[in-house]
């Protein structure tokens, strides 16, 4: 599928620096990596993008990893980007982990943001699912009364806005059916062949989705791994502790 992006040019006048590819996690889009795309992009040419069923990107039936990464290939073949960094959060930490096995020669260094390359046996979004479905099937077409009766469903106020930046009127700028239909796509996984060049997971201190019992999963796939873990924060560490994960991504792309 041809994506929808944003191409925000290098800033800073130095040499040109390898381009970097933001991707965001399940009910995103391209402004969600917003904060992390604004900094980077002083020193790097920096690509925001809409994975298919999300944002102004294609819709589709088929939501795999395998399709993603194709899409993502697809995607820097039209920019022309020989090598590319990647940095994905969730859902888009996975289709990126999903591109090194497509094209390995692609991709200069991933960063991974609070996802293992694993398969989840754990619900965590049928709250959110049965919040979603119940604004569409009443036609609300307004922002405030969908946030009253998403509350119906759901606790946590946080969630409850960032899925309302995806409201525009009166419909969601994702596929709804297909991600509650490809569910199980999203949350599982196929062990992919090993890529052995530099990766970063970043890791919520307070997060479910990445446990010490996935180390042998992550360093078999990616041997030469290093982990970063943002304490006091949940699945959304780059949104809660910006600061710190730009820290932690600049140090890795500077070698350090």
């Amino acid at each position: 599928m041809k994506l929808h992006y944003q191409l925000m040019p290098q800033e800073a006048s130095a040499s040109a620096a390898s381009p970097i590819i933001l991707l965001h996690g399940l009910f995103g889009n391209l402004d969600n990596l917003g904060m992390l795309a604004r900094d980077l992009s002083q020193h790097h040419p920096v690509c925001k993008v809409d994975l298919r069923n999300h944002g102004l990107s294609p819709r589709s039936t088929e939501m795999t990893y395998r399709a993603m990464a194709e899409d993502l290939l697809a995607l820097l073949n039209e920019l022309r980007f020989d090598k590319a960094i990647v940095i994905g959060h969730s859902m888009g930490g996975k289709a990126a982990m999903a591109l090194t096995a497509l094209a390995p020669e692609c991709i200069e260094k991933l960063v991974v943001i609070d996802i293992a390359p694993v398969a989840y046996n754990t619900r965590r979004h049928d709250k959110i699912f049965a919040a979603l479905q119940a604004v569409t099937n009443a036609g609300i077409t307004q922002r405030q009364q969908a946030a009253t009766m998403m509350r119906e469903y759901l606790d946590e106020e946080g969630v409850i806005q960032f899925l309302l930046k995806s409201f525009h009127a009166g419909a969601w700028r994702f596929n709804l059916p297909a991600l509650i239909e490809q569910y199980e796509n999203i949350l599982g996984w196929q062990e992919i062949p090993s890529w052995p060049y530099p990766t970063l997971f970043i890791r919520g201190g307070l997060s479910p989705y990445v446990q010490d019992s996935y180390r042998d999963d992550i360093a078999r796939q990616f041997p030469q791994a290093r982990a970063h873990v943002v304490a006091g924060t949940g699945h959304w560490v780059h949104a809660e502790k910006p600061e710190a994960v730009l820290r932690v991504i600049h140090r890795f792309l500077d070698g350090a």
